[in-house]
């Protein structure tokens, strides 16, 4: 099979492996798209997110939607043929955190593109069959890899608590900031702020479930949020985030940003303002499908780029562009009927 290599200085090729045969309990998958994480462009550029280093050639790729082609043993043969969303995780059953229900906790879980675990940026994958979701044909290629962000949106709003008629803060109108936003709308929140210091993207909120969208050097003045989400990772826009929050709300951090930083304790404190963060997902793939297959949730209106496996370097380098929201890479191939919307590079 072909697969799109990142070698540890940041070069990409497209190499020929072997096909990975399913082990006992797994599936294997034929990738139709894989969305592109700002994790697997952080990883081209600066070689690590905090532990996590890349030491040796891997495959990026994480957001991953197939078709299953072969199971290992103890699986359904029927499954050949069904249509999926990967959950890209592999926990270690037997630890406390997987035994509690916490497995995205689970201090042995391995997981796609997060050295030295290869990800879904080639033309077939493994993973453990209950990991490996059925999808419904109305739901596209795209929308079933997206599931795996969506579920990081569920994941936060979950934890702000946000309600109905509730009301929360984003920082950031990224892809997570998005998904953030219409997982709130859908959970009843009635204000829905989200800020950017970008105006195009604070803009294009507003089609993603925001109510408002204040510019971050005068965000939502007042203390009345009930919850505050950060999928900036900007330690200044935590700081403002939290400082927007009334008493006994929620902060939760999603975003990717420095290892360190300070926070108003005091304010905190006073405030007995509850922060905590996310770590990717639990339990949430049957609640992206419902979302999206109900139409609560848009995800296909997100996508703003298609590349094919040899343009996986452009695909990195697509959140760069203006307007742009999310890339997928097809490493099939992108098809003929949405070809007339490949963008063809970087501005």
């Amino acid at each position: 099979m072909r697969a799109s290599v990142l070698d540890p200085g940041g070069a990409l090729t497209v190499q020929r492996r072997p096909v990975p045969a399913p082990r006992p309990g797994d599936v294997l998958v034929r990738v139709s798209a894989v969305g592109v994480c700002g994790s697997d462009a952080h990883y081209q550029r600066h070689g690590r997110i905090g532990d996590h280093v890349v030491t040796a050639p891997i495959v990026l790729g994480h957001e991953a939607s197939g078709r299953i082609v072969a199971v290992g043993a103890g699986v359904d043969e029927r499954r050949v043929g069904e249509r999926v969303s990967i959950e890209p995780q592999r926990p270690d059953p037997d630890t406390a955190e997987s035994r509690r229900g916490d497995y995205n906790l689970c201090p042995h879980v391995r997981f796609f593109a997060t050295p030295p675990v290869d990800g879904a940026l080639a033309e077939y994958v493994t993973i453990g069959s209950a990991f490996a979701h059925p999808v419904p044909d109305s739901v596209s290629d795209e929308a079933a890899a997206l599931f795996e962000p969506l579920s990081v949106g569920i994941a936060a709003v979950g934890k702000a608590g946000v309600g109905i008629g509730g009301s929360v803060l984003i920082a950031g109108a990224g892809p997570i900031g998005l998904l953030c936003a219409q997982v709130a709308r859908v959970a009843g929140a009635t204000r829905i702020a989200v800020t950017d210091i970008s105006a195009e993207r604070r803009c294009l909120a507003t089609t993603f479930g925001a109510t408002e969208t204040p510019a971050p050097d005068h965000a939502a003045a007042g203390n009345g949020f009930d919850a505050f989400i950060d999928a900036s990772g900007a330690p200044s826009a935590v700081r403002a985030g939290i400082a927007h929050v009334r008493p006994g709300g929620t902060v939760v951090l999603v975003g990717m940003g420095a290892d360190v930083m300070e926070l108003p304790v005091s304010l905190i404190q006073n405030r007995e303002i509850m922060l905590t963060g996310v770590y990717r997902y639990a339990n949430t793939w049957p609640v992206a499908r419902e979302l999206v297959t109900s139409g609560r949730v848009d995800l296909d209106g997100m996508v703003t780029a298609r590349f094919d496996l040899d343009d996986v370097d452009a695909a990195l380098s697509a959140d760069r562009i203006p307007g742009a929201v999310k890339a997928v890479v097809y490493p099939g191939g992108v098809p003929d009927s949405l070809n007339d919307r490949t963008w063809s590079g970087v501005r």
